[in-house]
């Protein structure tokens, strides 16, 4: 079961502004959706879904295990009080959201029980989120890399993460890429702007697509209707290998999410 290249995220929309952006999302074409127990959200997620009618079997939903629930009696109990927030039985994609922080619960634990979860069809398959390719290597010790459907890692233009994303390609680990737009930051480079001109295009579609074209996955948010439309329109953009070798240079390692006491040792 492939993960959609395309999907609508999530974090840190609330209340009544997520329901209204997933409601929208449905409404112009996005099936997937990404949430995680921290983002708070997971109630309104299922909501908006329930409301607008889309048969359950055209949707892709993705949901994180938080770190407190890691420990082998806590993940599937909270992955079971997740699922009954969405309105649903499974979810297509369950991901460890961080590592143990200090390696507290175990890789071979946590991953052992999301395998676990599986085996149960409360989730159609599994992966990681923010892991290094140390964490990747511990992962696969567990489960084996046939059965880590991805890893979703910040990556953008400023920070392409190529190390971890080598080590993953060798095994088969699929990339979903995290805050591709670096929070609205690359849109405003003049090599993005000078592509985006060129193709007549808005500089976020030409990010996507760029992601998208190397095979990434990619879950941009957005809280207007008519950016979660133009998003869209990202799928249908053919990058050149030229403007493909010209966003390969902006790579600055310009990490932007780095939790203190939460993150690894990046690679």
């Amino acid at each position: 079961m492939s993960i959609p290249a395309l999907g609508l995220g999530t974090f840190r929309l609330q209340g009544q502004v997520v329901i209204d952006s997933v409601r929208n999302g449905l409404e112009a074409g996005y099936r997937a959706i990404d949430t995680a127990q921290i983002y708070g959200n997971e109630a309104e997620v299922g909501a908006a879904i329930a409301a607008s009618g889309v048969p359950r079997s055209e949707l892709f939903i993705t949901t994180k295990i938080w770190i407190d629930n890691l420990s082998r009696d806590k993940l599937i109990p909270s992955l079971k009080d997740s699922l009954a927030r969405l309105r649903t039985d499974y979810v297509d994609l369950l991901l460890i959201h961080w590592p143990s922080p200090g390696g507290a619960v175990p890789v071979q634990e946590f991953m052992t029980a999301l395998a676990q979860a599986r085996e149960l069809g409360l989730t159609r398959q599994i992966g990681v989120s923010n892991f290094t390719v140390e964490l990747m290597q511990q992962a696969i010790d567990a489960v084996g890399a046939e059965a880590i459907a991805t890893n979703q890692i910040e990556l953008h233009p400023y920070l392409q993460n190529r190390k971890v994303v080598e080590f993953a390609r060798g095994h088969g680990i699929h990339i979903t890429s995290y805050m591709t737009l670096a929070y609205g930051k690359v849109l405003g480079d003049p090599v993005i702007e000078k592509i985006a001109a060129l193709h007549g295009a808005t500089p976020a579609q030409v990010v996507l697509a760029w992601a998208m074209k190397l095979g990434y996955a990619v879950i941009p948010s957005s809280t207007r209707r008519a950016n979660l439309d133009s998003n869209l329109k990202a799928r249908d953009l053919q990058l050149s290998d030229e403007d493909m070798a010209q966003i390969a240079t902006l790579e600055r390692n310009g990490r932007l999410t780095s939790p203190e006491g939460l993150a690894p040792v990046w690679d």
